[in-house]
């Protein structure tokens, strides 16, 4: 009895110094008055794993937070943790507010709700397990355990433990975030892995303290960050993973084993193996294709234009499995893998060789081996050996085969003979033009005349297109109208033509040609005339996606992304009437650097104003030095759009 007494004390004993030891941290942990622009701090941030031989990971997950304002306790009045039950188990196991008058309460975990998560485009089964925290008060501090199992891209499903288990069997992999959008005292990540199982590791974009412990036939990684503070996000920027502390671990040995496991776990499950219904449609499809890369284009623009994005469970096949081919054909729809999926198999259904690959869109792909991988696409070999990546999701109505809204983007192949990391290269700003060329004629009474011929290519095209592609014909007309009216509100459009039909988007770069007249677009004085030329007014502003930048940033600490390259060119000719002459006679700007250059003039020629600019920006992905040059060029259009020109009269 006297024993059994003595374990239940030196049991109370050891939590209440546990409780007094998480209470002294908090108190430590320090105030608004060190944390003036925060709502929660978050004291300790500790994640231990354990990987067993087959990859199966168990993660203990351990986190104190400290409420500092009334916004933080909002942040902080419900635990919520998302989880795919296909490929993960997750568990509160505990959950303990200390208030900051030293009262300590246990929640009552039981009461954990397991709800279908939020979903949009994709239904794939997804849940969250929340837990209602209550009322908490500044000063007062959440302090939460977690377990958890598995990892977080489902597979084909299996019993018990081992849809737990990562897809490249026996591996294991992790991508750990030293970032938060909180202050965090201390981040530790351990994980102990079999002796046979080496991790390689690195982190980027700072430094931490890293050890290495043996243990028998066990090893243990620790990784410590103190101190980490919530970055200051600039507009535009990268995504916070590229610049941001992370860590990276793999036991996998390089990326071609990734590549030769992803090349064979398709082929096993069959994925591309095509049937009667889709061999007639490919031949169907294929009519009147003259060469190589007329075929490829059109199976390809079939299955982007032709198969939904939607996603939903549709039994084996999720994650890095793709979807049968037929399948997806009966459905019509699926999410980017089963997009690819399709073009593959009608690619070899018309004897070609392709094969699936993955890449990471919207962020990089560092080099160590763990799965950097949010979208799936398609590789063709053609007839000279060479690979073309192609992209079904990303082209629909878009004359390109592989968006360039992907240029300088990572990816893998899954081909027979493995591949490396590779990522895709620039595309010319050419490719991408966005010409308007104007007429026009001022008149005494500050009325404008004119035609307008707006014509773009590549990802330019796209976003003109969308003006119809995105709405039904009846709205046609209004859209373009807006863009007249979002410069005049006064503005007529007296006549559209944009040609050819703009579904027919494999004919030619579109091309729209409006006939429009403004009343009152001129200041009229005695002795002036004052307007803006109206092609520089930043017509279509959508397509020129280097006009949403705001250049009042005076430097930038990080790379910023544009969607594309691009080449802007504008001219207009106006008639100016007669005895009035332009103030300054000429005005030029100039801007000249290898990735954005720029030229601009404003002149008068007999009774004509020229007005014309050019501006190339060459890349998608900008270094923080090329902001200067991206700015200039910017500034150096919107001069000619926000000042005015004045004509005196002789």
């Amino acid at each position: 009895m006297k024993k059994l007494l003595l374990i239940i004390s030196l049991f109370f004993t050891f939590h209440i110094t546990q409780a007094q030891s998480t209470q002294q941290k908090i108190n430590d942990a320090g105030t608004l008055a060190e944390f003036p622009n925060d709502n929660v701090l978050m004291v300790f941030d500790s994640t231990r794993v354990d990987v067993q031989e087959t990859g199966l990971s168990f993660y203990n997950m351990h986190y104190l937070y400290k409420v500092l304002t009334p916004h933080g306790a909002l942040d902080l009045n419900v635990v919520k943790i998302d989880y795919d039950p296909l490929s993960a188990y997750v568990e509160i196991k505990k959950a303990v507010i200390y208030r900051k008058n030293g009262t300590v309460e246990n929640l009552d975990i039981t009461k954990t709700l397991d709800y279908p998560a939020p979903a949009r485009a994709i239904y794939w089964g997804a849940r969250e397990k929340m837990l209602g925290v209550g009322r908490l008060e500044p000063g007062d501090a959440l302090e939460v355990s977690l377990f958890r199992k598995g990892f977080t891209y489902a597979l084909l499903q299996a019993d018990d433990d081992d849809k737990y288990i990562p897809p490249m069997r026996g591996h294991f992999y992790d991508i750990v975030e030293f970032w938060n959008s909180n202050p965090v005292l201390s981040k530790v990540y351990q994980v102990t892995v079999p002796k046979n199982k080496p991790l390689q590791y690195e982190f980027y974009n700072g430094a931490c303290t890293s050890k290495l412990e043996f243990h028998g036939e066990r090893m243990t990684y620790s990784f410590t960050l103190n101190n980490i503070r919530p970055i200051a996000m600039e507009p535009r920027q990268v995504a916070l993973s590229d610049i941001a502390p992370k860590l990276l671990l793999s036991t996998s040995p390089d990326w071609k084993a990734k590549s030769l496991w992803f090349y064979k776990v398709n082929e096993d499950f069959g994925s591309f193996n095509a049937t009667p219904e889709i061999m007639a449609k490919v031949n169907e499809i294929l009519t009147g294709a003259d060469t190589e890369m007329d075929s490829i284009s059109k199976l390809t623009h079939w299955c982007a234009d032709n198969i939904r994005y939607s996603g939903i469970s549709m039994g084996p096949g999720e994650g890095y499995t793709l979807h049968k081919g037929s399948m997806t054909y009966l459905d019509r729809c699926g999410v980017c893998k089963d997009k690819a999926g399709m073009l593959i198999t009608m690619l070899r259904a018309a004897g070609f060789e392709s094969y699936p690959a993955m890449t990471m869109a919207g962020s990089r792909i560092d080099y160590i081996p763990a799965d950097q991988f949010n979208h799936s696409v398609a590789v063709v070999k053609l007839h000279n050996g060479k690979y073309k990546m192609l992209d079904p999701t990303w082209v629909p109505f878009l004359r390109e085969l592989w968006s360039s809204a992907e240029q300088q983007q990572g990816y893998l192949m899954g081909v027979p003979e493995g591949a490396d990391l590779l990522y895709t290269p620039v595309s010319k700003a050419s490719d991408h033009f966005f010409r308007i060329t104007g007429t026009s004629e001022i008149k005494t009474d500050g009325s404008l005349e004119g035609d307008l011929t707006v014509t773009a290519e590549g990802q330019s095209d796209a976003a003109i297109r969308r003006y119809f592609t995105s709405s039904v014909k009846s709205d046609w007309k209004s859209n373009i109208e807006r863009e007249l009216l979002r410069v005049a509100p006064q503005a007529q459009m007296i006549a559209l033509d944009y040609g050819k039909d703009p579904y027919d988007y494999m004919a030619g770069p579109i091309t729209l040609k409006i006939k429009y007249r403004i009343p009152d677009y001129a200041v009229v004085t005695t002795n002036q005339i004052i307007f803006t030329p109206f092609v520089a007014s930043n017509l279509f502003r959508s397509a020129q996606g280097q006009l949403s930048f705001s250049t009042s940033l005076k430097d930038r600490k990080y790379s910023f992304t544009d969607r594309c390259s691009r080449l802007v060119e504008l001219k207009e000719t106006v008639k100016l009437p007669a005895g009035f002459h332009y103030d300054k006679g000429r005005v030029a700007v100039h801007s000249e650097d290898e990735a954005v250059s720029s030229d601009g003039q404003l002149v008068q020629q007999d009774q004509d104003l020229e007005f014309s600019f050019t501006g190339q920006f060459n890349k998608r992905i900008y270094e923080p030095r090329d902001w200067e040059s991206f700015k200039k060029a910017v500034d150096n259009q919107n001069f000619f759009a926000t000042t005015p020109v004045v004509l005196i009269k002789q």
